[in-house]
C-alpha cells in the first residue's frame, strides 16, 4: 500500500562562522581611505614592539578585515566586516549536478560534519523508510529502557543484533511491538527531535515515513554529544551499526576511506509499482573528519540502480567539505535481491 503526503519545507540550519580578531588600533596599518572616508585595515597581534600588519589590498575573502571610518576631527573607529557566508545547501545541489539520478526517480540527502558542526542538505520529499527504522526502533528501545532504569533483556539483545547486523524483519517486528508499534516510535522521536517522521500503520514499520533532514538528527542522537541517549546506549548502537553484514556493505560507506564507517541500509521493492525504495544512513571517516550521512531515494527501476544513486549521493554530500567529487561506483552488493 502506498503512503503519500504533501512535502515538508526542508529547515534552514545557521552556519558558524569564524570570530574576526581585532587588537589595538596602534597594531593595524591603515591601507588606503575611499572617497567617503572609509579605510580598510588589518589587525595584528604584536610579537614585538611596534609590530604593524604589511599593507594589502582587502578582498572578501579575507580574514581578519574591519571597515575604519575617519571622523572630521582625525580619530577612527573600527568596525567589524563579517567575511562572506558559505552555502552549504547551494554546494550540494552543484554536487548533485554531476549525480544522475533516474527519470522519475528522486533522492534526497543531509550531511553533517561532526567536527564543525556545519551541515547541508539537499531535496526536501517524504519517503518511505524501510529498513533504516531499524535504527530509529532500537532508539527507542533503549530510550524506554532508559526511562524504566532497566538493561536490555538477553532476547531484546539478540533481536537488536540480528534486527541491525543482519536486517532481520522478524526481529524488527518484535521490538516493533515491544515498543507499542508507531505510538511508541512518534512518542520517542519527539524527544528526540524528529519532527517529520511518522510511524507506519500497524505492523508497517518499513512504511514509516521520514525525511533526510531527520535522519540526520537521529544520527546526531545516536553518534553526538549532546543526545537523549545515554553514553551505554550510545555505544550499543555505534557497535551494531559498524558490524554490518557483509552483503550490506554498501550505501553511504562509499564516501568512507577505507573501513572508517558504520551504517544501515534499507531497500524495498513497491508491490504496486515495482519501483525500488533504496536508503542509507550512516557515519563515515573521510580526510580525518567524521561525517553523518542519510540519502533517501525512491523510483528506483531496479535495486542495483538505487544503491548506485545512494553511493554516488553519498560521495557528493561529503564532497561538500572534503572537496572530492569523485563518482562512486557500483557495489558488489547493488546485485542482491529482496526487500528489507
Amino acid at each position: 500500500m502506498e503512503s503519500s503526503r504533501a512535502d515538508r519545507s526542508r529547515r534552514s540550519r545557521p552556519f558558524r562562522h569564524r570570530p574576526l580578531l581585532y587588537t589595538a588600533l596602534a597594531s593595524v596599518a591603515v591601507l588606503g581611505a575611499t572617497a567617503g572616508g572609509t579605510v580598510y585595515v588589518k589587525a595584528q597581534a604584536h610579537s614585538g614592539a611596534g609590530a604593524v600588519s604589511s599593507a594589502a589590498t582587502p578582498s572578501a575573502s579575507s580574514s581578519g578585515w574591519a571597515a575604519a571610518s575617519a571622523s572630521a576631527n582625525g580619530e577612527t573607529s573600527v568596525e567589524p566586516v563579517a567575511e562572506p557566508t558559505v552555502d552549504h545547501d547551494e554546494l550540494l545541489a552543484d554536487a548533485m549536478k554531476s549525480v544522475s539520478v533516474e527519470d522519475g526517480a528522486e533522492v534526497s540527502a543531509a550531511v553533517l560534519d561532526l567536527d564543525s558542526g556545519e551541515s547541508a542538505s539537499y531535496g526536501d520529499g517524504v519517503f518511505d523508510t524501510a529498513s533504516i527504522v531499524k535504527v530509529d526502533i532500537l532508539a527507542t528501545l533503549l530510550l524506554q529502557a532508559q526511562d524504566a532504569d532497566r538493561h536490555l533483556t538477553a532476547q531484546e539483545k539478540s533481536y537488536a543484533t540480528a534486527m541491525i547486523e543482519n536486517s532481520d524483519n522478524a526481529s524488527a517486528s518484535a521490538l516493533w511491538r515491544i515498543i507499542g508499534k508507531a505510538e511508541g516510535l512518534d512518542a520517542a522521536n519527539e524527544r528526540l527531535g524528529l519532527t517529520d517522521t511518522a510511524g507506519g500503520d500497524d505492523m508497517l514499520w518499513g512504511l514509516t515515513q521520514t525525511t533526510a533532514d531527520d535522519q540526520l538528527t537521529l544520527l546526531r542522537q545516536v553518534f553526538g554529544d549532546d543526545s537523549e541517549l545515554s553514553e551505554a546506549s550510545q555505544t550499543y548502537v555505534q557497535g551494531l551499526m559498524g558490524q554490518i553484514a557483509v552483503d550490506q556493505h554498501w550505501g553511504v560507506s562509499a564516501a568512507a576511506d577505507g573501513s572508517g564507517w558504520a551504517l544501515k541500509n534499507g531497500w524495498l521493492p513497491r508491490s504496486t509499482t515495482g519501483l525500488w525504495d533504496i536508503n542509507s544512513i550512516g557515519r563515515v571517516t573521510a580526510d580525518g573528519h567524521d561525517y553523518l550521512v542519510t540519502v533517501l531515494s525512491k523510483g528506483n527501476s531496479t535495486q542495483a540502480k538505487g544503491i548506485s544513486l545512494a553511493e554516488a549521493t553519498a560521495k557528493a554530500a561529503v564532497s561538500v567539505f572534503t572537496g572530492d567529487g569523485a563518482s562512486a561506483s557500483p557495489s558488489p552488493a547493488a546485485s542482491a535481491a529482496g526487500s528489507k
